[in-house]
């Protein structure tokens, strides 16, 4: 059995763009997902960033089938999941479970909790009889600190960090080996946030989980990730461990984002410039050519436009996509960029 549970290589999601109604001619592409490589290894946790648009939830969907691939590869335990047939997919469904961004739409408001969290027992009969959904249904509603007796309840008699917690229930019902969770805390009051952060750490324990955790909050990404990647406009730009990212960040974007994290000791929060980037995100229908982040960059020159930057490890000890990567102290950098 190999360290890594989920291996993605060349991954690549582009969307058509179409023109006319009786005769629809391609005129473009959205290029959501751009040649993305990653490992996941058993019980880690990845933390995908990177702001709205750049592919983090595109990824989500592509491993739990919800879309399929341009072109790539992502191998559970050894076998290519994209050339599963339809009955290789059912089957991988046990093993790759997702928690969705929002409690309020994921649930269905005509079900009750019983029906939700039961629901996965239907479609997969063999992994409990009849007869022991109900008790099962109430250990998982008891695993992720929810009242058994509220089996019979609706969504709507829930606060929104209870129905989270009945996504994650429903989630584990089949003890998958693998969580997507996509944003799962973004729709949630900061102290409810903390509450499903440290009860996906304690499932994480006690089941031997692994989650692919997407968000654009740093802060949260850095509390829940053993290692972290940087997205940017369908590309992976950085990827290390939480402790390099957040302390030696080498790419502008991973540094300018981190920036912009609000510091929590009042002491040196004088002591820290926030890069502020110029211009907005280019399109992904016509990314810029070379590196796709140099329209924003201030370090950017003519290779740059000329060159696209490998993932690679350069100045640290962890991969990074910038032909110009250096380490940088985001809490006392000073001055050389657009501030």
């Amino acid at each position: 059995m190999t360290e890594n549970v989920l291996e993605v290589r060349d991954l690549v999601k582009h969307f058509p763009l179409t023109q006319g109604v009786v005769i629809k001619r391609k005129i473009g592409a959205v290029q959501a997902v751009d040649g993305v490589s990653f490992d996941l290894k058993r019980g880690e946790t990845l933390g995908l960033v990177g702001e709205s648009g750049c592919g983090k939830s595109t990824i989500a969907k592509l491993l739990m089938g919800l879309e399929k691939p341009t072109s790539g590869h992502a191998y559970y335990n050894g076998e290519d999941i994209f050339t599963f047939s339809v009955t290789q997919q059912r089957a991988l469904r046990r093993q790759i479970q997702l928690v969705m961004q929002d409690p309020y739409s994921s649930l269905n408001p005509r079900m009750t909790v019983a029906d939700i969290v039961g629901e996965p027992f239907e479609i997969h009969p063999e992994v409990a009889p009849k007869g022991d959904r109900a008790a099962k249904v109430k250990d998982l509603l008891d695993v992720v600190g929810l009242n058994p007796e509220h089996i019979n309840r609706y969504p709507h008699q829930f606060s929104g960090g209870q129905r989270q917690r009945i996504g994650i229930a429903r989630a584990l019902a089949l003890r998958p080996e693998i969580i997507v969770c996509d944003e799962p805390v973004s729709a949630l009051d900061v102290s409810i946030q903390a509450q499903v952060m440290n009860l996906l750490e304690r499932l994480q324990e006690e089941f031997g989980l692994s989650y692919i955790f997407i968000a654009h909050d740093l802060s949260v990404v850095r509390h829940l990730s053993d290692r972290v990647a940087v997205m940017y406009l369908g590309r992976i730009v950085e990827i290390g461990s939480d402790l390099e990212i957040y302390e030696h960040p080498t790419h502008p974007y991973t540094q300018a984002l981190l920036s912009a994290v609000p510091v929590p000791d009042p002491t040196r929060r004088g002591q820290r410039q926030v890069i502020r980037l110029q211009g907005d995100v280019p399109s992904p229908v016509n990314p810029p050519s070379g590196c796709r982040f140099r329209t924003r960059c201030w370090k950017a020159k003519e290779i740059c436009a000329e060159q696209v930057p490998e993932l690679i490890v350069r100045v640290a000890d962890h991969p990074s996509a910038c032909h110009f990567a250096e380490e940088r102290d985001i809490v006392h950098a000073q001055g050389d960029a657009d501030g």
